[in-house]
């Protein structure tokens, strides 16, 4: 089942559009007209709606995903992140995505950081 992305406020919502235009299912928090929800509702949202979440928010998400766990309830993942540059944000995520999108995100903590390209020398 493909990766469906919900993008949480701070995250430049022109890679919601850069992703849709490669064929992937993104929606920013602007475009739901969620801005200002606490992270425990943007996560729900995203629970709500089948999606996983990107954040830059690592400190309140990864809690978040510990209480998740803890309390038993699912979710479709969870992708944390630095503040990147937006060309690397757009690698690292469409990385990620086709490493991931046949394994599914449900219930996983996910570091973009993973997905950074190694320097070549």
């Amino acid at each position: 089942m493909p990766i469906k992305l919900y993008l949480d406020e701070d995250v430049d919502t022109l890679l919601a559009k850069v992703l849709r235009d490669r064929g992937q299912d993104c929606l920013s928090t602007q475009e739901a007209r969620h801005r200002g929800l606490s992270d425990a509702d943007q996560l729900a949202f995203a629970v709500e709606q089948g999606r996983a979440i990107l954040t830059f928010n690592i400190r309140d998400f990864v809690k978040l995903a510990q209480e998740f766990t803890a309390t038993g309830r699912g979710h479709e993942g969870i992708i944390v992140s630095d503040h990147l540059p937006f060309r690397d944000l757009l690698r690292r995520t469409l990385a990620m995505l086709a490493d991931q999108g046949h394994k599914g995100l449900s219930d996983r903590l996910i570091w973009l950081h993973d997905y950074k390209k190694p320097r070549q020398l």
